[in-house]
């Protein structure tokens, strides 16, 4: 892995000139930067089924490069027969070359194959900096063979940034490649 992922290689050479263009830091350490992806599996069915949640960890490994750590309730809810401390999901975090392959990969592979795309909502920021992506299919992702994936499996991806505002988190991703839907008042260029 000596070679620098395409992303991270944009990032450096002229994403983060623009920003400091943009936004006017006079400390480098002020541009934002991706810090981590998080993805996030809730297997509420694996309560009454260990095995759908082995089918989770298998696609969460295939889909990130890594072992995905199982989650657990944190307390007991009898309605929905879950006690504490039982296995219901699993995440993985990436963080440097994985992030950066990872996020070049949903950018142009992964989103454009979702069925009736037209952008990613603006508004999912926390206020921080920090974005929230819900996936309701992980067939999606070219990695998985649907022949052995069959039951649809939604997923959380979280892009952890080092921005203070929404505005600068939103601009360094649209740099970066994300396709948020068109601002309103503005027209979205006819492809």
């Amino acid at each position: 892995m000596s070679d620098k992922p395409r992303l991270q290689a944009a990032y450096e050479d002229t994403i983060r000139g623009k920003l400091t263009e943009q936004f006017g830091y006079s400390n480098p350490h002020q541009v934002p930067r991706m810090e981590k992806i998080t993805l996030n599996m809730g297997v509420g069915q694996a309560i009454g089924d260990k095995k759908i949640l082995d089918f989770a960890v298998d696609a969460m490994t295939q889909i990130s490069g890594q072992k995905p750590v199982i989650t657990t309730a944190r307390k007991s809810i009898a309605g929905f027969k879950l006690r504490e401390g039982m296995p219901i999901g699993c995440m993985v975090t990436m963080r440097r070359q994985r992030m950066y392959e990872f996020m070049d990969r949903l950018v142009a592979i992964v989103l454009p194959r979702v069925r009736d795309f037209r952008g990613i909502s603006r508004k999912a920021f926390d206020g921080n900096g920090n974005y929230t992506l819900g996936l309701t299919e992980q067939l999606v992702f070219p990695e998985l063979n649907p022949d052995k994936f069959t039951r649809p499996q939604g997923m959380n991806l979280t892009f952890v940034t080092s921005a203070k505002t929404n505005d600068e988190a939103r601009t360094l991703l649209e740099m970066m490649g994300m396709p948020f839907k068109a601002a309103p008042g503005k027209k979205q260029d006819a492809a």
